[in-house]
């Protein structure tokens, strides 16, 4: 009579492989945003980055977190440049010599090189075909 042995794999009983991880639980969807009330409008704090809302016409407005009084601007009142260093897309005051990056601090110069038309005017512009497509 012969008979049959039976091994236990150690490596079967020690868990899950090398390197395995859990998968985590998903995630809750975030809620959405509160709604505006009707007519308000909306812009980022120049100084702390918080988003404020403001009521239109308005002129300046004070971000509730840092005190920070910002100047409320039109579409024609805005230039675009990228930043000197850090290449960013900054907006400034249209007409404004000098505007200073959020994110890095840098001051770059707005001249005639690096001057974009202001954005309600790049706005109403279709984009011309290129060349020998």
């Amino acid at each position: 009579m012969m008979q049959s042995q039976h091994q236990v794999n150690k490596e079967d009983d020690d868990g899950p492989p090398p390197g395995w991880q859990p998968i985590p639980p998903p995630q809750r969807p975030r809620p959405p945003p509160p709604s505006l009330p009707s007519g308000f409008a909306q812009m980022v704090c120049g100084s702390c980055r918080r988003l404020l809302s403001y009521p239109p016409g308005a002129k300046h407005v004070k971000c509730s977190c840092c005190q920070t009084v910002n100047i409320v601007l039109e579409a024609d009142q805005v230039g675009q440049v990228k930043c000197g260093s850090c290449a960013v897309l900054l907006m400034y005051p249209y007409g404004a010599p000098q505007v200073r990056c959020s994110s890095c601090r840098f001051v770059t110069e707005i001249g005639a090189d690096n001057k974009r038309p202001p954005w309600s005017v790049q706005q109403s512009k279709p984009t011309p075909p290129k060349a020998g497509c």
